[in-house]
């Protein structure tokens, strides 16, 4: 990724905005350790180790990350190099929460990483006694939730990389393959299309079509049998991918093809829906009613879709319930499925709210694909 590239995506000024945000939240202290909130606000993609790592953002004073001096220069030579942001590097024999705790006093109310490790969280409980302690999410969900077109271009860029993926599965789809060693041929092309991480490869033939995290098996692939494809992986940027398709080998049955046919215009139906304004829980309720009013509703077991950026699954949840107004730079996948048993079927694509209504990140074909 090229340095204007890397600008773009993590620009120093957000380093700022975040210590607004955890003002305005009445927070005294956020504390990030590695991982995608981490990268968000400084764009070091640090190890997540057993020696801390930690971002200390507190709501007066100026920010500092304190590193296990092994990990100092690769700290520098990240994009947190180029913050003018104190770093703070400790030995084998030195208690780095103490340091944090020298550094910000007796904080009332401190927002941790939302990943952070249990490990790191009972420490800090420790070294911060009288601190109450909440969620980094409530401080940074609102930023992240709304991309940059920076941003954007990071989705477009991982989407069109495993759209590549898709375009090449129907030459291993094959009857007499395993769902094994067709996810290793899948997994391999993510990588060469790309992607610094295979996140996950979905294979699923016949009634593990049915299983919507199936993964894969050694279940032998057969004529006649429904295939779900879902796969995804992180690009260089950070940003990742997610698309599932669905399959069939050498033919389909009847029922599902009725069924499969219902599911596509609830997928297109819900994309439509897209625009500002709209509720998070109305895009679901297009699906889902579609599906429903054919009678297959009994047959769709989980949320329309989730958010996506640095992490798979983020903001906003395309779900019932959430009451969460659509903004320009939302994005998030639609992927309503159908499992009566024997088979199923799922079709997704990300999709990125826009200031009039909707951009789609995934552009393969969404009709039935018999290979």
């Amino acid at each position: 990724m090229s340095t204007a590239n890397t600008t773009a995506l993590y620009p120093t000024e957000r380093l700022s905005q975040v210590q607004e945000a955890v003002r305005k939240a009445g927070i005294d202290v956020l504390l990030l350790t590695p991982g995608p909130d981490l990268r968000y606000v400084t764009g070091y993609d640090a190890k997540q180790l057993e020696r801390l790592t930690c971002l200390a953002v507190a709501a007066e004073g100026d920010p500092f990350l304190v590193v296990p001096a092994l990990e100092l220069k690769a700290a520098q030579a990240s994009p947190a190099g180029q913050l003018n942001l104190e770093m703070v590097a400790w030995g084998e024999l030195t208690d780095p929460f103490a340091i944090i705790s020298g550094k910000v006093g007796s904080p009332e109310l401190i927002a941790l990483s939302d990943r952070m490790w249990a490990l790191h969280v009972l420490q800090f409980a420790k070294a911060l006694p009288d601190a109450g302690q909440r969620l980094a999410s409530e401080v940074l969900s609102p930023l992240r939730i709304r991309k940059s077109s920076a941003e954007v271009a990071a989705l477009q860029a991982a989407g069109e990389a495993i759209d590549r993926v898709h375009a090449n599965v129907p030459n291993w789809l094959k009857a007499g393959q395993t769902e094994r060693q067709v996810g290793a041929k899948i997994a391999e092309a993510i990588f060469a299309e790309g992607h610094v991480s295979a996140d996950f490869v979905i294979v699923g033939s016949g009634p593990n079509a049915a299983s919507p995290h199936h993964e894969v098996s050694d279940r032998v692939i057969r004529s006649g049998d429904v295939v779900v494809v879902d796969i995804g992986g992180t690009m260089p940027s950070g940003y990742c991918s997610d698309c599932t398709r669905t399959y069939a080998v050498g033919s389909a049955p009847d029922d599902f093809r009725k069924y499969y046919e219902v599911l596509k215009r609830a997928q297109d139906e819900a994309t439509k829906h897209v625009r500002p304004g709209v509720t998070a829980e109305s895009v679901d309720a297009t699906a889902r009613d579609i599906i429903t009013d054919a009678g297959y509703g009994d047959w769709f077991i989980h949320r329309t879709g989730h958010g996506i950026g640095l992490e798979t699954h983020e903001d906003p949840y395309i779900v019932e319930g959430n009451t969460t107004r659509l903004e320009n730079g939302m994005a998030f996948s639609i992927e309503p499925g159908i499992y009566p048993g024997p088979h199923g079927a799922r079709i997704e694509d990300i999709v990125v709210c826009t200031e009039t209504g909707y951009q789609r990140m995934n552009n393969g074909p969404r009709d039935l694909v018999i290979v």
